[in-house]
C-alpha cells in the first residue's frame, strides 16, 4: 500500500476529519454540561429568592423547585420549609449531575445509545416545560437539541473514519 499516489493524502483527510468530528463531540457534549450546571444554578437563584433564570436548563429541576416552594409556603407561609427546600435542592443536584453523567460517559465511550438518551430527556424535558407557557425555554430546549444532535452525528462520524478490526 506504501508509495501508492494519494495514501498519504488520503490518510492526512482523514487526519482532519477525525480531528473535526473529535472538536463537534466536545462541543456536543458541552451541551451536556452547559445545561446541568446552568439547571444547579437556576435552582440556587430560587433557593436564595431571585425571580430569574437561564432558558437552558432543564425544567424538570424547576418544577421539583416549584413544588417544593409552593408546599413551603403552604406549611409556613412567607418562608417556607427549609428543608423541604434543602431536598429540592438536593433532587435538583441529582437530576442535573446525572445528566451531566450521561454526557461524560456518552463523551467518554463515544456511546451512541447514551447519546440518544441524553437528547431524548432533554427533548421529553422541553415537552414537560411547553403546558406552563415556557416557550422562550422550548425554544432555548431545541437549540440545545441541535447542539447535542452534533454531537452524536460526531460519533458516527468518528465510528465511520475508524479503521475496520
Amino acid at each position: 500500500m506504501e508509495g501508492e499516489p494519494g495514501t498519504g493524502q488520503e490518510q492526512a483527510q482523514v487526519s482532519v476529519s477525525v480531528a473535526e468530528a473529535l472538536r463537534d463531540l466536545k462541543r456536543g457534549t458541552s451541551w451536556f454540561y452547559w445545561i446541568a450546571g446552568l439547571s444547579i444554578v437556576n435552582s440556587l437563584v430560587i433557593a436564595f429568592g431571585g425571580n430569574w433564570n437561564f432558558l437552558i436548563g432543564l425544567g424538570i429541576t424547576q418544577i421539583v423547585d416549584g413544588i417544593a416552594w409552593g408546599i413551603g409556603d403552604a406549611l409556613n407561609p412567607g418562608k417556607g420549609v427549609l428543608i423541604l427546600k434543602l431536598i429540592a435542592l438536593a433532587i435538583d443536584i441529582g437530576i442535573a449531575g446525572g445528566f451531566a453523567l450521561l454526557g461524560f460517559f456518552a463523551h467518554r465511550k463515544r456511546s451512541k445509545p447514551l447519546y440518544i438518551i441524553g437528547i431524548v430527556l432533554y427533548a421529553i424535558d422541553g415537552l414537560i416545560i411547553l403546558p406552563l407557557g415556557a416557550w422562550l425555554n422550548a425554544l432555548f430546549h431545541l437549540l440545545a437539541l441541535w447542539g447535542l444532535y452534533g454531537g452524536l452525528k460526531a460519533i458516527k462520524k468518528l465510528e465511520a473514519a475508524a479503521p475496520p478490526m
